[in-house]
């Protein structure tokens, strides 16, 4: 199983066709490296893969980045590397390798400032989002993808097992965010791409910034960690701990949150709407008089970015299908007082939801 293989430039060209674009102008960040596995930096200097719904694909890429290139797997796809030197135009190099072209697809998370020059190099092109070209295929994970996420969640899992080391009364959620981070590293990572610790009232924010609070003896404290794996794929994964003993009124909505989750997951199968993923985790949270308190959607879409389609929403009619991979993350939040929150990624699979995230989801007490 390849992760980057040959057959998806093709299919990513031969999709661009069915669009009716003339071509897709993807820079730096996750459609590059979706399409060709170069994890290109994103500088001032454009490196930007042209593929045409017709002819050969080709990487303009800046002359001093070109042994990076060279050495990534984009080598092996007969991509044409074209180099260009500091006194050059890159945006004028685009636009006459390309030719005449009437409409082209920027990658989504392309610069602005780059997106702006490109227009200007070729006038006559409308530009639209690529995305719509490449949803369809990097939402369908293939066994490679799934495989990274597997591995991704197999690492974060190993530093959720420490995360009761870490956990004392007395530290600092910086603290313990310090520590977290570092283990996350060094359970495999590239990096920590982001540490929630929400500790009593701050777990009732969803998206905490970590502070200088001290943890108290019967906090809840929220913990939501994840990364980039050296395979380019992420981990996500939320757990709610305990300092001590719980409080009665946390105990009660856990146990509710819990069942939430289960029903979300049991729900998850080919052919199912999104939305009916969201609303199996809503109905458990509404029945039981926390629906208020549930405050946003119960997943996202994980891969290349931690956030990507599809999203797991009400309004979201698309049908899941094999492959597709997201969070399951319903949450409960008492404004001022305390949260939990339970996050596993799951992958929809013939037969059902396969979890890549295998913690205990019962309350963690330390």
């Amino acid at each position: 199983m390849e992760l980057y293989p040959v057959s998806r430039l093709a299919a990513v060209a031969e999709a661009t066709a069915r669009s009716g674009l003339d071509a897709l102008l993807l820079t730096p960040g996750p459609d590059l490296r979706y399409v060709t596995g170069y994890d290109a930096t994103q500088l001032e200097r454009l490196t930007c893969l042209v593929v045409p719904a017709s002819g050969e694909p080709f990487l303009v890429v800046p002359r001093l980045e070109l042994p990076a290139a060279e050495h990534s797997p984009a080598s092996r796809l007969g991509i044409e590397f074209v180099a260009w030197d500091e006194t050059d135009d890159p945006y004028a190099l685009v636009a006459a390798r390309l030719g005449e072209v009437e409409r082209v697809g920027v990658a989504d998370r392309m610069w602005a400032m780059q997106a702006l020059r490109l227009r200007d190099a070729m006038p006559r092109a409308r530009q639209e989002l690529a995305g719509r070209v490449l949803r369809e295929l990097r939402m369908r994970k293939s066994p490679a993808e799934v495989a990274a996420l597997r591995e991704a969640g197999a690492a974060i899992d190993a530093v959720h097992a420490l995360v009761p080391n870490f956990l004392k009364p007395g530290r600092t959620e910086r603290e313990v965010a310090r520590d977290i981070a570092a283990a996350i590293v060094e359970a495999g990572h590239v990096a920590a791409d982001f540490v929630i610790v929400g500790s009593g009232p701050n777990g009732a924010s969803p998206h905490h910034e970590v502070s200088d609070r001290v943890i108290q003896p019967g906090e809840p404290v929220v913990v939501d960690i994840g990364g980039p794996m050296p395979s380019g794929y992420c981990s996500d994964s939320t757990r709610t701990y305990v300092v001590g003993d719980p409080p009665e009124d946390f105990v009660a909505y856990y146990e509710v949150l819990q069942a939430a989750q289960e029903a979300a997951c049991d729900a998850v199968r080919p052919g199912v709407p999104c939305e009916e993923i969201d609303a199996a985790a809503r109905r458990v949270i509404e029945d039981a008089g926390y629906g208020e308190y549930f405050i946003h959607r119960t997943g996202h879409g994980i891969g290349l970015e931690v956030h990507e389609e599809p999203y797991i929403v009400a309004g979201n009619t698309e049908p899941l299908e094999v492959g597709m991979a997201f969070s399951v993350e319903p949450g409960i939040y008492l404004p001022g007082r305390h949260g939990a929150r339970i996050e596993d990624i799951v992958v929809c699979t013939e037969t059902g939801g396969e979890r890549v995230n295998h913690r205990p989801r019962d309350l963690i007490v330390v």
